[in-house]
Protein backbone atom coordinates (compact mmCIF):
# COMPACT_ATOMS: atom_id res chain seq x y z
CA UNK A 1 0.00 0.00 0.00
CA UNK A 2 1.46 3.55 -0.89
CA UNK A 3 0.86 5.85 1.55
CA UNK A 4 2.79 8.95 -0.25
CA UNK A 5 5.07 8.27 -3.63
CA UNK A 6 7.98 7.49 -1.32
CA UNK A 7 6.55 6.24 2.08
CA UNK A 8 5.01 2.39 1.36
CA UNK A 9 3.34 0.49 4.31
CA UNK A 10 4.89 -2.60 5.05
CA UNK A 11 2.71 -3.87 8.18
CA UNK A 12 0.73 -6.90 8.67
CA UNK A 13 -2.52 -8.03 9.73
CA UNK A 14 -3.38 -10.31 12.86
CA UNK A 15 -6.55 -12.22 12.54
CA UNK A 16 -5.44 -15.20 14.89
CA UNK A 17 -4.71 -12.98 18.57
CA UNK A 18 -7.83 -13.51 20.31
CA UNK A 19 -6.56 -11.06 23.38
CA UNK A 20 -3.93 -7.95 22.70
CA UNK A 21 -1.61 -7.61 25.81
CA UNK A 22 -2.83 -11.03 27.12
CA UNK A 23 -6.09 -9.11 28.48
CA UNK A 24 -8.19 -6.78 25.63
CA UNK A 25 -10.32 -8.87 23.23
CA UNK A 26 -9.75 -8.28 19.88
CA UNK A 27 -12.34 -9.81 17.99
CA UNK A 28 -11.76 -8.32 14.87
CA UNK A 29 -7.96 -9.11 15.18
CA UNK A 30 -5.09 -6.49 15.16
CA UNK A 31 -2.41 -4.63 12.81
CA UNK A 32 1.13 -4.16 13.79
CA UNK A 33 1.95 -1.62 10.92
CA UNK A 34 5.57 -0.77 10.07
CA UNK A 35 6.79 1.41 7.15
CA UNK A 36 8.93 1.97 4.78
CA UNK A 37 10.73 5.60 3.45
CA UNK A 38 12.58 5.19 0.43
CA UNK A 39 14.67 7.99 -0.49
CA UNK A 40 18.15 8.44 -1.64
CA UNK A 41 18.80 6.10 1.77
CA UNK A 42 16.12 3.98 2.97
CA UNK A 43 14.31 4.15 6.43
CA UNK A 44 12.06 1.07 7.90
CA UNK A 45 10.08 2.34 10.63
CA UNK A 46 9.29 0.17 13.42
CA UNK A 47 9.17 -4.09 13.28
CA UNK A 48 6.10 -5.99 13.75
CA UNK A 49 4.93 -9.07 16.17
CA UNK A 50 7.09 -12.21 16.13
CA UNK A 51 4.75 -14.47 14.53
CA UNK A 52 4.58 -12.52 11.27
CA UNK A 53 8.34 -11.77 10.27
CA UNK A 54 8.57 -14.37 6.96
CA UNK A 55 5.41 -12.31 6.24
CA UNK A 56 6.98 -8.80 7.02
CA UNK A 57 10.25 -9.86 5.65
CA UNK A 58 8.05 -10.60 2.07
CA UNK A 59 6.57 -6.95 2.27
CA UNK A 60 9.72 -5.06 2.27
CA UNK A 61 11.07 -7.13 -0.41
CA UNK A 62 8.30 -6.19 -2.46
CA UNK A 63 8.57 -2.39 -1.55
CA UNK A 64 12.47 -2.02 -2.16
CA UNK A 65 12.95 -4.52 -4.74
CA UNK A 66 16.49 -5.38 -5.05
CA UNK A 67 17.38 -2.31 -2.57
CA UNK A 68 18.56 -2.72 0.86
CA UNK A 69 17.84 -0.59 3.95
CA UNK A 70 20.03 2.12 5.47
CA UNK A 71 18.38 2.51 8.87
CA UNK A 72 16.03 0.89 10.87
CA UNK A 73 14.00 3.23 13.10
CA UNK A 74 12.62 1.90 16.67
CA UNK A 75 9.82 4.54 18.18
CA UNK A 76 8.71 1.96 20.81
CA UNK A 77 10.23 -1.16 22.32
CA UNK A 78 6.95 -3.34 23.11
CA UNK A 79 7.40 -6.55 21.26
CA UNK A 80 4.99 -5.99 19.18
CA UNK A 81 6.93 -3.51 17.22
CA UNK A 82 10.41 -4.68 18.67
CA UNK A 83 10.60 -8.27 18.62
CA UNK A 84 11.94 -8.75 15.25
CA UNK A 85 14.81 -6.20 15.83
CA UNK A 86 17.78 -8.99 15.62
CA UNK A 87 16.49 -11.19 13.22
CA UNK A 88 15.99 -7.99 10.90
CA UNK A 89 19.59 -6.87 11.45
CA UNK A 90 21.33 -10.44 10.97
CA UNK A 91 19.16 -10.23 7.50
CA UNK A 92 20.55 -6.71 6.65
CA UNK A 93 24.05 -6.47 8.61
CA UNK A 94 24.52 -3.10 6.94
CA UNK A 95 21.36 -1.45 8.52
CA UNK A 96 22.22 0.91 11.22
CA UNK A 97 19.47 0.94 13.90
CA UNK A 98 18.25 4.51 15.09
CA UNK A 99 15.99 5.04 18.33
CA UNK A 100 16.28 6.83 21.79
CA UNK A 101 18.98 6.15 24.73
CA UNK A 102 15.93 4.59 26.44
CA UNK A 103 15.37 2.06 23.79
CA UNK A 104 18.68 0.88 23.19
CA UNK A 105 18.91 0.05 26.87
CA UNK A 106 15.88 -2.30 26.34
CA UNK A 107 17.46 -3.92 23.26
CA UNK A 108 20.38 -4.97 25.65
CA UNK A 109 17.40 -6.29 27.98
CA UNK A 110 15.26 -8.18 25.18
CA UNK A 111 18.43 -9.25 22.74
CA UNK A 112 21.29 -9.35 24.77
CA UNK A 113 23.05 -6.05 22.78
CA UNK A 114 22.47 -2.76 22.30
CA UNK A 115 24.14 -2.46 19.14
CA UNK A 116 26.68 -0.38 20.01
CA UNK A 117 28.43 -0.75 16.80
CA UNK A 118 25.84 0.13 14.89
CA UNK A 119 23.69 2.53 16.10
CA UNK A 120 22.62 5.81 16.31
CA UNK A 121 20.81 7.68 19.18
CA UNK A 122 18.59 10.14 18.62
CA UNK A 123 16.73 12.79 21.03
CA UNK A 124 14.39 15.90 20.93
CA UNK A 125 14.98 17.74 17.80
CA UNK A 126 17.42 15.50 16.44
CA UNK A 127 17.00 15.54 12.63
CA UNK A 128 18.02 12.40 10.52
CA UNK A 129 18.50 13.26 6.34
CA UNK A 130 17.46 10.46 4.04
CA UNK A 131 17.73 12.47 0.82
CA UNK A 132 15.03 14.37 -0.02
CA UNK A 133 13.39 13.55 2.99
CA UNK A 134 14.30 14.92 6.56
CA UNK A 135 13.06 13.07 10.09
CA UNK A 136 12.57 15.04 12.59
CA UNK A 137 12.52 13.37 15.93
CA UNK A 138 10.19 14.03 19.25
CA UNK A 139 10.38 12.76 22.31
CA UNK A 140 7.10 11.00 23.63
CA UNK A 141 8.23 9.61 27.46
CA UNK A 142 5.33 7.83 28.98
CA UNK A 143 3.26 7.65 25.67
CA UNK A 144 2.96 4.99 26.97
CA UNK A 145 6.63 3.46 27.80
CA UNK A 146 9.69 5.45 28.72
CA UNK A 147 11.81 5.23 25.68
CA UNK A 148 8.71 6.34 22.82
CA UNK A 149 9.91 8.82 19.84
CA UNK A 150 8.00 9.87 17.76
CA UNK A 151 8.94 10.90 13.86
CA UNK A 152 8.25 13.55 11.73
CA UNK A 153 8.78 13.69 8.21
CA UNK A 154 8.90 17.17 6.75
CA UNK A 155 8.90 16.60 3.26
CA UNK A 156 5.77 14.39 3.16
CA UNK A 157 4.00 16.37 6.33
CA UNK A 158 3.56 12.75 7.37
CA UNK A 159 3.78 12.19 11.71
CA UNK A 160 4.97 8.40 12.62
CA UNK A 161 2.92 8.92 15.72
CA UNK A 162 4.35 5.11 17.61
CA UNK A 163 1.49 4.09 19.42
CA UNK A 164 -0.47 7.41 19.31
CA UNK A 165 -3.68 7.43 17.37
CA UNK A 166 -3.90 3.43 17.04
CA UNK A 167 -7.00 1.48 17.56
CA UNK A 168 -7.71 -2.20 18.26
CA UNK A 169 -8.67 -3.85 14.96
CA UNK A 170 -7.05 -5.47 11.31
CA UNK A 171 -6.42 -3.17 8.90
CA UNK A 172 -9.86 -4.75 6.73
CA UNK A 173 -12.37 -4.68 9.74
CA UNK A 174 -15.03 -2.42 8.67
CA UNK A 175 -15.92 -0.94 12.25
CA UNK A 176 -15.94 2.67 13.72
CA UNK A 177 -12.38 4.27 14.62
CA UNK A 178 -13.54 6.42 17.30
CA UNK A 179 -15.17 2.80 19.68
CA UNK A 180 -12.01 0.89 19.34
CA UNK A 181 -9.81 3.63 19.55
CA UNK A 182 -11.26 4.96 22.68
CA UNK A 183 -10.98 1.61 24.05
CA UNK A 184 -7.19 1.38 23.06
CA UNK A 185 -6.46 4.74 24.04
CA UNK A 186 -7.93 4.15 27.68
CA UNK A 187 -7.12 0.75 28.30
CA UNK A 188 -3.31 1.39 27.36
CA UNK A 189 -2.38 5.08 27.53
CA UNK A 190 -5.29 6.22 29.47
CA UNK A 191 -2.97 6.97 33.07
CA UNK A 192 -0.95 9.33 31.13
CA UNK A 193 -3.08 11.95 30.16
CA UNK A 194 -0.68 15.02 30.68
CA UNK A 195 2.28 13.04 28.49
CA UNK A 196 -0.08 12.91 26.01
CA UNK A 197 -0.78 16.94 26.33
CA UNK A 198 2.70 17.56 26.08
CA UNK A 199 3.07 15.13 23.35
CA UNK A 200 0.26 17.17 21.55
CA UNK A 201 1.77 20.47 22.28
CA UNK A 202 4.87 19.58 20.32
CA UNK A 203 3.09 18.33 17.10
CA UNK A 204 0.20 21.23 17.52
CA UNK A 205 3.96 23.22 15.73
CA UNK A 206 3.78 20.89 13.07
CA UNK A 207 2.20 20.72 9.52
CA UNK A 208 0.61 17.45 9.35
CA UNK A 209 -1.19 15.94 6.64
CA UNK A 210 -0.85 12.33 7.47
CA UNK A 211 -0.64 10.35 10.89
CA UNK A 212 0.91 7.03 10.44
CA UNK A 213 0.27 4.84 13.97
CA UNK A 214 1.89 1.57 14.99
CA UNK A 215 -1.81 0.19 15.02
CA UNK A 216 -4.82 1.10 13.24
CA UNK A 217 -5.45 2.54 9.50
CA UNK A 218 -3.47 5.59 8.44
CA UNK A 219 -4.91 9.12 9.19
CA UNK A 220 -5.09 11.11 6.21
CA UNK A 221 -8.83 13.03 6.10
CA UNK A 222 -10.06 15.45 8.84
CA UNK A 223 -7.19 15.31 11.28
CA UNK A 224 -8.67 18.02 13.42
CA UNK A 225 -11.39 15.32 14.60
CA UNK A 226 -8.65 12.68 15.70
CA UNK A 227 -6.45 15.27 17.05
CA UNK A 228 -9.79 16.98 19.20
CA UNK A 229 -10.46 13.82 20.75
CA UNK A 230 -7.30 12.94 21.75
CA UNK A 231 -7.05 16.27 23.48
CA UNK A 232 -10.24 15.42 25.36
CA UNK A 233 -9.41 12.01 26.40
CA UNK A 234 -6.22 13.12 27.21
CA UNK A 235 -7.40 16.26 29.91
CA UNK A 236 -10.14 13.93 31.07
CA UNK A 237 -13.05 15.94 29.60
CA UNK A 238 -15.99 14.14 28.67
CA UNK A 239 -16.63 13.54 25.28
CA UNK A 240 -20.41 12.90 25.22
CA UNK A 241 -23.79 13.88 28.07
CA UNK A 242 -25.04 10.42 29.10
CA UNK A 243 -25.14 8.33 32.35
CA UNK A 244 -23.04 4.80 32.36
CA UNK A 245 -24.67 2.65 34.95
CA UNK A 246 -22.22 -0.05 35.51
CA UNK A 247 -23.37 -2.82 37.98
CA UNK A 248 -23.18 -6.37 39.51
CA UNK A 249 -26.17 -8.11 41.09
CA UNK A 250 -26.29 -11.75 42.47
CA UNK A 251 -30.02 -12.37 42.72
CA UNK A 252 -31.29 -10.12 40.26
CA UNK A 253 -32.29 -7.13 42.94
CA UNK A 254 -30.27 -5.01 42.44
CA UNK A 255 -30.14 -5.59 38.41
CA UNK A 256 -33.93 -4.43 38.96
CA UNK A 257 -33.14 -1.51 40.70
CA UNK A 258 -30.52 -0.67 37.67
CA UNK A 259 -33.45 -1.22 35.22
CA UNK A 260 -35.19 0.97 37.05
CA UNK A 261 -33.01 4.00 36.78
CA UNK A 262 -32.40 3.66 34.13
CA UNK A 263 -36.14 3.76 32.74
CA UNK A 264 -36.36 6.89 34.79
CA UNK A 265 -33.16 8.85 33.64
CA UNK A 266 -34.90 8.38 29.68
CA UNK A 267 -38.11 9.23 31.03
CA UNK A 268 -36.75 12.59 32.23
CA UNK A 269 -34.98 13.46 29.17
CA UNK A 270 -31.15 11.74 29.84
CA UNK A 271 -29.63 11.88 26.02
CA UNK A 272 -27.63 8.29 26.50
CA UNK A 273 -27.87 5.41 29.39
CA UNK A 274 -25.25 2.92 29.39
CA UNK A 275 -25.66 -0.25 31.38
CA UNK A 276 -22.90 -3.02 31.83
CA UNK A 277 -23.26 -5.60 33.95
CA UNK A 278 -19.53 -6.21 35.19
CA UNK A 279 -19.59 -9.86 35.42
CA UNK A 280 -21.09 -10.90 31.76
CA UNK A 281 -19.83 -7.71 30.00
CA UNK A 282 -16.06 -6.72 28.60
CA UNK A 283 -14.57 -4.44 31.44
CA UNK A 284 -12.46 -2.63 29.10
CA UNK A 285 -15.77 -1.69 27.04
CA UNK A 286 -17.17 -0.35 30.52
CA UNK A 287 -13.95 1.43 31.11
CA UNK A 288 -14.20 3.43 27.82
CA UNK A 289 -17.80 4.66 28.45
CA UNK A 290 -16.46 5.44 31.72
CA UNK A 291 -14.57 8.19 30.18
CA UNK A 292 -17.23 8.65 27.28
CA UNK A 293 -20.03 9.75 29.22
CA UNK A 294 -20.27 12.47 32.13
CA UNK A 295 -22.15 10.74 34.97
CA UNK A 296 -21.57 7.46 36.16
CA UNK A 297 -23.50 5.28 38.31
CA UNK A 298 -21.85 2.25 40.50
CA UNK A 299 -24.37 -0.33 41.73
CA UNK A 300 -23.27 -3.30 43.61
CA UNK A 301 -23.61 -5.72 46.13
CA UNK A 302 -22.25 -5.62 50.12
CA UNK A 303 -20.45 -8.63 49.66
CA UNK A 304 -18.21 -10.40 52.87
CA UNK A 305 -18.31 -6.41 53.96
CA UNK A 306 -16.42 -5.23 50.94
CA UNK A 307 -18.33 -5.01 47.45
CA UNK A 308 -18.48 -8.07 44.75
CA UNK A 309 -15.47 -8.57 43.25
CA UNK A 310 -16.12 -7.25 39.70
CA UNK A 311 -17.27 -3.97 40.79
CA UNK A 312 -13.87 -3.81 42.94
CA UNK A 313 -11.93 -4.59 39.94
CA UNK A 314 -13.57 -2.18 37.68
CA UNK A 315 -12.88 0.78 40.07
CA UNK A 316 -9.54 -0.45 40.56
CA UNK A 317 -9.38 0.09 36.93
CA UNK A 318 -10.76 3.68 36.71
CA UNK A 319 -8.68 4.61 39.81
CA UNK A 320 -5.45 3.26 37.69
CA UNK A 321 -6.24 5.64 34.89
CA UNK A 322 -6.95 8.68 36.90
CA UNK A 323 -10.46 9.13 36.81
CA UNK A 324 -11.80 12.51 37.22
CA UNK A 325 -13.85 15.44 36.54
CA UNK A 326 -17.29 12.68 36.27
CA UNK A 327 -20.79 13.22 38.26
CA UNK A 328 -20.79 9.48 40.56
CA UNK A 329 -24.07 8.24 42.30
CA UNK A 330 -24.35 5.02 43.96
CA UNK A 331 -26.57 2.08 44.09
CA UNK A 332 -25.73 -0.11 46.96
CA UNK A 333 -27.62 -3.54 47.98
CA UNK A 334 -27.51 -4.96 51.49
CA UNK A 335 -29.72 -7.33 54.01
CA UNK A 336 -28.37 -6.54 57.07
CA UNK A 337 -25.55 -4.28 57.26
CA UNK A 338 -25.36 -2.48 53.56
CA UNK A 339 -21.36 -1.18 53.09
CA UNK A 340 -21.36 -1.13 49.05
CA UNK A 341 -21.76 2.91 48.87
CA UNK A 342 -18.82 3.36 51.79
CA UNK A 343 -16.41 0.78 50.23
CA UNK A 344 -16.95 2.54 46.31
CA UNK A 345 -16.62 6.11 48.18
CA UNK A 346 -13.38 5.30 49.55
CA UNK A 347 -11.96 3.54 46.66
CA UNK A 348 -12.21 6.87 44.47
CA UNK A 349 -11.02 9.41 46.82
CA UNK A 350 -7.69 9.44 44.93
CA UNK A 351 -9.94 10.10 41.60
CA UNK A 352 -9.57 13.90 40.99
CA UNK A 353 -12.56 16.67 40.92
CA UNK A 354 -15.88 13.80 41.20
CA UNK A 355 -19.10 15.01 42.30
CA UNK A 356 -21.19 12.67 44.79
CA UNK A 357 -24.89 12.82 44.07
CA UNK A 358 -27.61 12.41 46.70
CA UNK A 359 -29.36 10.22 47.14
CA UNK A 360 -27.15 7.17 47.70
CA UNK A 361 -30.12 4.16 47.06
CA UNK A 362 -29.98 1.57 49.67
CA UNK A 363 -31.53 -1.89 48.33
CA UNK A 364 -32.37 -3.94 51.77
CA UNK A 365 -32.50 -7.30 49.96
CA UNK A 366 -35.27 -6.22 47.49
CA UNK A 367 -36.71 -3.14 45.88
CA UNK A 368 -39.22 -1.47 48.44
CA UNK A 369 -41.36 1.29 48.09
CA UNK A 370 -38.66 3.80 49.93
CA UNK A 371 -35.87 2.68 47.41
CA UNK A 372 -37.69 3.28 44.65
CA UNK A 373 -38.40 5.88 45.42
CA UNK A 374 -34.70 6.68 46.18
CA UNK A 375 -34.60 5.64 42.38
CA UNK A 376 -36.47 7.92 41.35
CA UNK A 377 -34.93 10.74 43.56
CA UNK A 378 -31.33 9.87 41.95
CA UNK A 379 -32.47 10.00 38.32
CA UNK A 380 -33.45 13.53 38.85
CA UNK A 381 -30.42 14.58 40.62
CA UNK A 382 -28.20 13.02 38.07
CA UNK A 383 -30.21 15.05 35.07
CA UNK A 384 -29.97 18.29 37.02
CA UNK A 385 -26.58 18.53 36.96
CA UNK A 386 -24.53 19.84 33.88
CA UNK A 387 -20.92 19.07 33.68
CA UNK A 388 -20.33 19.85 30.14
CA UNK A 389 -17.18 22.19 31.95
CA UNK A 390 -16.31 20.52 35.25
CA UNK A 391 -14.49 23.57 37.22
CA UNK A 392 -11.50 22.44 38.84
CA UNK A 393 -11.66 22.25 42.81
CA UNK A 394 -10.28 25.68 43.84
CA UNK A 395 -7.23 24.17 45.43
CA UNK A 396 -5.84 22.77 42.40
CA UNK A 397 -6.06 26.22 41.04
CA UNK A 398 -3.91 27.64 43.60
CA UNK A 399 -1.43 24.59 43.76
CA UNK A 400 -1.81 23.78 39.85
CA UNK A 401 1.86 23.55 38.98
CA UNK A 402 3.55 20.64 37.25
CA UNK A 403 6.58 19.10 37.16
CA UNK A 404 8.10 16.23 34.67
CA UNK A 405 10.48 14.49 35.02
CA UNK A 406 12.84 14.90 32.12
CA UNK A 407 14.09 10.97 31.89
CA UNK A 408 10.65 9.52 31.75
CA UNK A 409 7.88 12.05 31.66
CA UNK A 410 6.29 11.20 35.08
CA UNK A 411 4.08 14.32 35.85
CA UNK A 412 3.94 15.51 39.20
CA UNK A 413 1.45 18.23 40.54
CA UNK A 414 1.78 20.28 43.27
CA UNK A 415 2.14 23.96 44.63
CA UNK A 416 5.88 22.73 44.58
CA UNK A 417 8.29 19.67 43.96
CA UNK A 418 9.45 18.65 47.08
CA UNK A 419 13.48 18.99 47.53
CA UNK A 420 13.23 15.14 48.41
CA UNK A 421 10.90 14.08 45.57
CA UNK A 422 11.98 10.85 44.05
CA UNK A 423 10.34 9.80 40.73
CA UNK A 424 8.16 6.49 41.16
CA UNK A 425 8.69 5.24 37.83
CA UNK A 426 12.73 6.20 36.77
CA UNK A 427 13.31 6.49 40.70
CA UNK A 428 15.23 9.51 39.68
CA UNK A 429 15.56 12.76 42.42
CA UNK A 430 13.84 16.01 42.12
CA UNK A 431 17.04 17.58 40.35
CA UNK A 432 15.71 15.55 36.85
CA UNK A 433 12.55 17.55 36.98
CA UNK A 434 11.15 20.67 35.75
CA UNK A 435 8.28 22.43 35.73
CA UNK A 436 6.18 22.58 32.53
CA UNK A 437 4.75 26.11 31.53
Amino acid sequence: MKITNDIKYIGVNDRSIDLFEGQYDVPNGMAYNSYAIVDEKIAVMDTVDVRFYDEWLGNIRTALGERIPDYLIVQHMEPDHSANIDRFLQTYPSVTVVSSAKAFAMMKNFFGTDYADRRVVVGEGDILSLGRHQLTFVTAPMVHWPEVIVTYDSTDKVLFSADGFGKFGALDADEDWACEARRYYFGIVGKYGAQVQNLLKKVATLDIEIICPLHGPVLTENLGYYLGLYDTWSSYRPESEGVLIAYTSVYGNTKQAVELLADELEKQGCPKVSICDLARSDIHEAVEDAFRYDKIVLATTTYNAEIFPYMREFINKLVERSFQSRTVGFIENGSWAPMAAKVMKGMLEKCKNLTFVDPTVTVRSALSDDSRQQVVDLAAALCSVKTDEPEAPAEEQVAGKKYACKICGYVYEGESLPEDFTCPLCKRPASFFEEIQ
